[in-house]
């Protein structure tokens, strides 16, 4: 075990009292965090499958800058983060003092802004420079909703709670350090019950639990074992005394009462410590699935919930080589969904971890923006998350093409859709809502919809 905490420090940690939680459960048409009212990238309802710049687009909205973060749908309202002034290009990177992030509200019927705020950066934003922050710049977080306020963490910015007509609530420093490698800060807070789970593992290597009313602090879980980590906390009900967060650290997956803040159990083996973690896990059927990748190592697992300690060798169903790039994987209908490097969709029984299939995305030149390389801001990999749609499988890589495939074993693509001619970065992941897809670019909120 390569962390920070010892045996008796376990020991410690598994002094737990119950606490009634949950994750935000949205109504069905609500996409209220990333990736989803539940984390794992899954829709009841259906949206199209087939688009184009001239065809299922229902209006796109101009936004005010660049972001890696995803827009959410709650009540009838799209919020979404943007930066600009600042590392906007290589060729004209600008003064950091010259940094702003942006808050923008668009009303999800009309695309039409209903209100937005602009905040300046800090004294000790990160340079933009090296393969991190190039690639996903100053607003990588994507915000949360419970329905009553809106939750926005802006790494060394804070975090920020708005009325959703736009009225601060309150606000919360959560550090202003910078992760070993330089990469930037870019997982997401998650709602549970009455905290903000808050991943400020750059600024703080801690999660923290907010008081989701006033802000305030009521735990923290540091260890310097978070350095290197991007991962978007999952909230996972293990019984009705018992709440765990589940998030990755380079090697590890950890689980966190959510009560106490103490670490309830880990296990070891999933990711390469060189590269970090930068993928956010998934549950399906009382089973939390993880998989990353680097240039070095990687791989998947699946852990069953509920236990103590160290659960590598009680716990762990599984591990495999099958490695994502920097998307999430997707568990449906006894699959598990991972993107791969090089532009492959790879297909694993969920059950067993074994390798079912592993398929090439199809483009057409037709499909293409023009000017638009094959990966992320700056040519680097695609940041966005597989997502499920009713029985379909939707990927967009950061050209703007957005692959469709039935989610089965099979996972035969049925199209590839763009959006637009133009050249535009696509990084965030898509939101569902309403039978319509909501996709951000560098330059435009797009709503897609028969």
């Amino acid at each position: 075990m390569k962390n920070q905490f010892s045996i008796a420090t376990l020991l410690v940690a598994f002094i737990v009292t119950p606490l009634f939680c949950f994750s935000v459960d949205a109504q069905t048409n609500d996409w209220s965090r990333f990736r989803g009212p539940q984390g794992n990238g899954i829709s009841d309802g259906n949206a199209p499958t087939k688009w184009s710049p001239e065809e299922n687009i229902k209006w796109k909205t101009p936004l005010p800058g660049a972001g890696c973060s995803s827009p959410i749908v709650v009540a009838g309202k799209i919020f979404v983060t943007c930066y600009s002034g600042y590392g906007e290009t290589r060729n004209n990177v600008g003064d950091k003092k010259d940094l702003k992030r942006h808050v923008v509200c668009i009303d999800q019927a009309s695309g039409k802004e209903l209100w937005s705020k602009t905040l300046d950066g800090t004294d000790n934003e990160d340079t933009f420079t090296g393969i991190g922050v190039t690639a996903h710049g100053y607003a990588s977080h994507t915000p949360v909703c419970d329905g009553e306020s809106l939750f926005v963490f802006l790494g060394k910015g804070g975090v920020i709670a708005y009325d959703l007509d736009g009225e601060e609530l309150w606000k919360k420093d959560v550090g202003d350090q910078s992760d070993s490698k330089k990469w930037g800060s870019a997982a997401s807070p998650v709602v549970c019950d009455d905290l903000l789970i808050v991943p400020a593992v750059a600024e703080s290597r801690a999660v923290f639990g907010l008081d989701k009313k006033t802000g305030e602090e009521r735990w923290s879980c540091p260890s310097k074992a978070m350095d290197n980590t991007w991962s978007t906390p999952m909230v996972i009900k293990v019984d009705d005394d018992r709440t765990d967060i589940v998030v990755g650290v380079p090697n590890e997956l950890w689980a966190i009462n959510a009560d106490t803040g103490k670490l309830a159990w880990l296990a070891s083996g999933v990711a390469n410590e060189q590269t970090g973690f930068y993928t956010s896990p998934v549950i399906s059927d009382g089973i939390v699935y993880a998989s990353v990748g680097g240039r070095s190592g990687g791989g998947s697992i699946a852990v069953r919930t509920g236990g103590k300690k160290d659960v590598t060798d009680s716990h762990v169903n599984w591990k495999s080589k099958t490695s994502a790039s920097f998307s999430s994987p997707v568990v449906f209908g006894g699959q598990m969904f991972t993107v791969a490097r090089g532009g492959f969709m790879e297909i694993s029984d969920a059950k067993t971890g074994k390798n079912l299939k592993k398929i090439r995305f199809k483009s057409s030149d037709s499909s293409r923006p023009k000017n638009a390389g094959g990966g992320g801001r700056f040519g680097s990999p695609d940041y966005g998350s597989p997502i499920i749609a009713g029985d379909k499988l939707y990927f967009t890589k950061g050209n703007g093409e957005t692959f469709v495939f039935n989610a089965d074993a099979e996972c035969e693509q049925i199209a590839a859709n763009k959006l637009t001619d133009d050249s535009e970065i696509f990084s965030g992941t898509p939101a569902i809502s309403d039978g319509k897809l909501y996709i951000r670019s560098s330059k435009f909120l797009y709503c897609v919809g028969e």
